[in-house]
């Protein structure tokens, strides 16, 4: 989901700022470090992925020679050595190997690290010949069942290249306490320069410099973003646990095509979508290779575990200026069939306390009333993915859209007392901490909540202000004042910011501090505590907090 639709996007004129900011990576041909010869082999940094009680999934790009440029096909095969270290200098080598990689897969190396000790922090690094890559951090989940008092997790979504800086991605990078980064999705973003960026000013260009459609554009945009070296900082300092949500393929992706797909004139949806995915699978550091399913869990001890969910894969089209009858039709699935069997599996009393869910989009029932302005009512449309009903903004992209899949989950976790669950949600440019009622229709008076829902801000990515016009924290405030009036459940609401989140569970409660950058254009922008909300364990129910995490 964005802010503008392919047929809404204002063409506006580009302006460029100066690259070479700091903090930030320059980019020379097709996702090159400018400075190539100088970045050396492994120009696009390392990552761990993954983390399991006894493995981790190790991640780099290697460029051996000249010709080798992202989605060039071109460069030979090579052999990289790999090793994991116990401590940060090296001197106690645990495991080490070597990967084959080549222009097949865009010279990129995944490599699964196995028997390693449970809750135990690694460092890692590669080589190829004598050039030795940057090392990285990592660490693996704790024992299955295991005691755990506490995991601590940073939350982000929606970073786009040519909104703004990743600053948010530094200031997570310098915390030295993350279990995990959880990404929820739109890592990256498809668009080229001019059709979607910080309101009318392209920050940074996109590359290539159109929308990538292909799998050699995909890969050159994957390897844009990872010159980043905030994002290079933070995948080298935590293990991340990634999910995709529309913009790694293209806009309002469904199984059968997008909003930003045009068939015939930009080929299949089929192998665009094809094409993406296997991008993903080679640039990421994730347990997916394509063909396979990207839906997963993984389990922290006693304490917690974790859905991460494929919302794109198996949807049915949204209903588009539809009726209340076409979002509830129980025909529609967002998740398909098999998707939704497994979350329900997961979602149950035994095992881990916290059921955590990695949602791309969100799952608490949204009403919009209709007694915003004319001109309210259009920025949420926009914010909301540009459809109404009974002309009212309503986001069919989210679960809003598919209301029987919500309501099977609702269900199930009423019906089976289930307690403990939370989502954790990306997609939406803004911030929310809502509950999750069984009935919204008579919730607080005398329903329940079933769950609890958190869900972070966008990265850089533009939010209701942008679209309005107008400076942070003021049109804005009216319109989530308007909505947490009709959404009782909906306790917490910022439209404006851009940042990222720090989630801390612990067997009394799971908390989200959301953390605003000052401004997204500056790659040198700080960052402040703006709000912390608890879910308590066995209350289902979000409650504001005072203070930081420690």
């Amino acid at each position: 989901m964005n802010n503008f639709t392919r047929r809404q996007v204002l063409r506006s004129a580009v302006v460029v700022a100066a690259a070479g900011a700091a903090g930030t990576a320059l980019t020379g041909t097709a996702g090159v470090p400018a400075n190539a010869a100088g970045a050396g082999a492994f120009g696009h940094g390392v990552a761990s992925g993954d983390p399991m009680p006894d493995s981790v999934l190790l991640w780099t790009r290697v460029t051996p020679s000249p010709d080798a440029l992202p989605g060039s096909g071109l460069g030979p095969d090579v052999s990289v050595g790999w090793e994991v270290a116990a401590d940060a200098g090296f001197k106690k080598i645990v495991a080490r190997g070597t990967a084959n990689t080549g222009a097949s897969r865009d010279h990129t190396v995944k490599v699964i690290a196995g028997r390693l000790a449970p809750g135990t922090s690694y460092w890692y690094r590669f080589t190829l010949g004598s050039a030795v890559s940057p090392a990285g951090r990592t660490r693996t989940a704790p024992a299955a069942g295991a005691p755990v008092d506490r995991l601590k997790f940073g939350v982000v979504s929606c970073a786009n290249w040519q909104a703004g800086y990743f600053s948010s991605y530094r200031h997570l990078a310098g915390r030295g306490d993350l279990d995990a980064v959880l990404h929820l999705g739109d890592y990256l973003y498809e668009y080229g320069p001019g059709e979607y960026q910080a309101r009318d000013v392209v920050v940074r260009p996109h590359e290539p410099a159109h929308e990538m459609t292909q799998l050699a554009h995909y890969r050159r945009r994957h390897a844009q973003y990872k010159t980043d070296t905030d994002l290079q900082a933070l995948h080298a300092a935590a293990p991340f646990i990634v999910t995709w949500d529309d913009h790694e393929s293209a806009n309002d992706a469904w199984k059968g095509g997008a909003e930003n797909h045009t068939e015939g004139a930009e080929g299949a949806w089929s192998a665009r979508f094809s094409a993406a995915h296997q991008a993903y699978a080679e640039w990421m550091p994730v347990r997916y290779e394509p063909g396979g399913q990207i839906y997963r869990r993984l389990d922290f001890g006693s304490l917690a575990s974790l859905s991460m969910l494929d919302l794109r894969s198996y949807r049915d089209r949204q209903a588009a200026n539809g009726t209340d009858a076409a979002v509830s039709d129980p025909a529609r699935t967002i998740t398909g069939a098999a998707q939704m069997d497994w979350l329900l599996g997961n979602l149950k009393s035994a095992g881990p306390q916290w059921k955590l869910v990695g949602n791309p989009v969100m799952i608490a029932p949204v009403r919009v009333p209709s007694t915003l302005s004319t001109a309210e009512l259009a920025g949420v449309q926009k914010l909301m993915g540009g459809t109404s009903i009974s002309g009212v903004p309503y986001n069919v992209d989210q679960w809003d859209g598919y209301e029987a899949d919500r309501n099977r989950v609702v269900r199930h976790l009423r019906d089976n007392a289930v307690k403990d669950t939370v989502f954790l949600t990306g997609d939406i440019h803004s911030g929310w901490a809502c509950d999750i009622p069984a009935d919204p229709a008579s919730y607080p008076a005398t329903g329940d909540s079933v769950a609890a829902e958190l869900v972070c801000t966008s990265v850089t990515s533009d939010n209701l202000d942008d679209i309005l016009n107008v400076p942070p924290r003021t049109g804005s405030v009216a319109v989530e004042n308007a909505i947490k009036a009709a959404n009782p459940h909906v306790k917490y609401l910022d439209f404006d910011s851009h940042g990222y989140s720090v989630l801390d569970v612990t067997p009394a409660g799971v908390r989200m501090d959301w953390y605003v950058l000052a401004e997204r254009t500056s790659a040198s922008s700080g960052s402040a505590l703006s709000t912390s909300f608890n879910v308590q364990a066995n209350t289902g129910k979000v409650t504001p907090t005072q203070g930081g995490l420690p």
